[in-house]
Formats: C-alpha cells, sequence, structure tokens
C-alpha cells in the first residue's frame, strides 16, 4: 500500500556510516563545492568583461559554467549537512524538488554540450558563414531550446515518479535523491514509469552524443583535408576541452543511467561523486587551463586590476 505523499519522507543513508569518516568527507567536498562556485563565476565574471571572449563559443561557456554552479549547488549543500547530522530525513517536497532541478540541470548540460559541439563544427567546417550561421539570435534560441527540452524531460520525469505510490522502504541507499535509487522505492507497478523514464533520459543522453558524435565525425573529415598542419593543429587544438568535458560528463552518464537496474551497485555512488562534484569543479580548469584565449584575458584582466 503506497504512503501519503503529504507525510512521507525518506532517509538519505548518504556517502558512509562511518563517523570518523564524516568530517574529513565534509571538509573535503566543502572545499571541492568552494573551488567550484570560484572558479565557474569566474569564468562567467571573465567573459563578461572581456572583449576578446564576446564570441559564440564563450556565450555558450558562460552558461555552462552558470548549469555546473547550479547542478552543483542542488546537491553539495544537502550533502554537506547530512555529513555532519545524524537526522538525514528529506521531507517528500524536499526530495521531489532536488530531484526535479538535477534533472533539469543534468539534461540542460546534455543539450549545451551538443549546441557547443555544433558551433565548433560551424566554425571549422564553415567558417566563412560563422556569423551568418550562429547569430547572437540563433545562440539565444539554442541556449533557450536547451533550457525548455531540459525542463520537459525533468518534469515529465518527475511526474512518473513522485506521481505514484512509494512502497519500499524509506531509506534511499545514496546521498541525494537520484533517479535509480529513488525508483527502487516506488510500488511493483512501476514498468511503465521506468519506461517514460528510460526513454526521456536516452533523448537526452544517446541523442545529445549523437549530435555530438556526428559534428566530431565531420569536422575530423574537414580537418583531414586541410593542407597546413599548423591549421590541422590549430582545429584540434580549440576542440580538445571541449571533448574533454563531454568524455568526463557522458562517460559517468552511459555509466549511471544506461544499464540494467539489476546491475547498479556500490560504484554508482562514486560515479555520482564524479559527474556530480568533481565535473563541475574539472570543467573550468578543462576550458582556462587548455585555452590561450582564456589565459590572455585572465591575465589582461590581472594587470588591469594592479594597475588601479
Amino acid at each position: 500500500m503506497g504512503r501519503n505523499h503529504t507525510q512521507a519522507k525518506f532517509i538519505l543513508l548518504g556517502i558512509t556510516d562511518s563517523p570518523c569518516e564524516q568530517t574529513p568527507l565534509f571538509v573535503l567536498f566543502l572545499l571541492i563545492y568552494i573551488v567550484t562556485l570560484v572558479e565557474n563565476i569566474g569564468i562567467i565574471i571573465l567573459v563578461r568583461v572581456s572583449p576578446s571572449l564576446q564570441t559564440p563559443m564563450y556565450f555558450f561557456l558562460t552558461h555552462f559554467a552558470f548549469i555546473d554552479i547550479c547542478y552543483s549547488t542542488v546537491i553539495s549543500p544537502r550533502m554537506l549537512a547530512d555529513l555532519l547530522s545524524e537526522d538525514k530525513t528529506i521531507s517528500f517536497t524536499g526530495c521531489m524538488m532536488q530531484f526535479l532541478t538535477f534533472i533539469f540541470f543534468g539534461s540542460a548540460e546534455c543539450h549545451l554540450l551538443a549546441m557547443m559541439a555544433y558551433d565548433r563544427h560551424v566554425a571549422i567546417c564553415h567558417p566563412l558563414l560563422y556569423v551568418t550561421i550562429i547569430s547572437s539570435h540563433v545562440c539565444w534560441q539554442l541556449v533557450a531550446s536547451s533550457y525548455l527540452f531540459a525542463f520537459l524531460s525533468a518534469a515529465i520525469c518527475t511526474w512518473c515518479t513522485f506521481g505514484g505510490s512509494f512502497c519500499g522502504p524509506q531509506h534511499i541507499d545514496h546521498f541525494f535523491c537520484d533517479i535509480v535509487p529513488v525508483l527502487k522505492l516506488l510500488c511493483p507497478n512501476k514498468y511503465s514509469s521506468e519506461m517514460v523514464i528510460f526513454a526521456f533520459l536516452t533523448i537526452n543522453v544517446v541523442g545529445t552524443s549523437m549530435v555530438i558524435l556526428l559534428s566530431y565525425i565531420s569536422i575530423l573529415c574537414t580537418v583531414l583535408r586541410m593542407c597546413s598542419a599548423q591549421s590541422r593543429a590549430r582545429a584540434f587544438h580549440t576542440c580538445a576541452s571541449h571533448l574533454m568535458a563531454v568524455v568526463l560528463f557522458f562517460g559517468t552518464a552511459f555509466f549511471m543511467y544506461l544499464q540494467p537496474p539489476s546491475s547498479h551497485r556500490s560504484l554508482d555512488k562514486v560515479a555520482s561523486i564524479f559527474y556530480a562534484l568533481l565535473t563541475p569543479m574539472l570543467n573550468p580548469f578543462i576550458y582556462s587551463l587548455r585555452n590561450r584565449e582564456v589565459k590572455a584575458a585572465l591575465v589582461k584582466c590581472g594587470r588591469r586590476l594592479l594597475s588601479r
């Protein structure tokens, strides 16, 4: 028999139940969260104040940084509080909102990575038409469509999950209300909900990864036809940062969500830590340390501040 949703509460079992491990983990994840915020906010400010970075690629990068901030904030504060608290209960509404926002920002990141791949495709394969194809208006349309598709996916997945009845134990064997552990608590007649959620996850993860794959196949074909070795090296360097971000995000996403439910095991928590906490921290490193334009803009801003 399902529980009354207005009275339902869940208990997050967290990363570990060992008291001696909780304080070191709290310090570690707090540092990761602070670094994530500082880096991504810094990227947004740097792009806004640097005239040399007023291009579509960096426009997408600011939204990517914004999503990483929100994506990490959905999970980290609650997880940090639970590491220091004995009461790890979360209300039905709180769990539902965390579930909804996590899927929203995760899906938005999938779509935005696909948009960034398309941007690189146009820049390398159609350089003379780049300004016309990737105009400011088109950039806003692409970003808006990413958020729209992400919201629809999140809303439908949340409704399919939390619109049903929970018959399992109150314990969620995870450190946040993720898709797989929450679905385990649904009543036995959950097959249709799982299929709908799986379909939307497939559209988001597989669909966007196909856009990225096709974009890079086209880029590779164009690069191999270039006569100059310097031009080929410049093209590969332009795509390297984006490819690293794609591998980090999609690698763990495929591992977590596109495997049979029976295959999920303790490694899922490790994978979740990687894509939910570490990836948002690593992305600014990937885009700044490997990008000459970002480093040059950062040096200019630093000199401007020191000269005041």
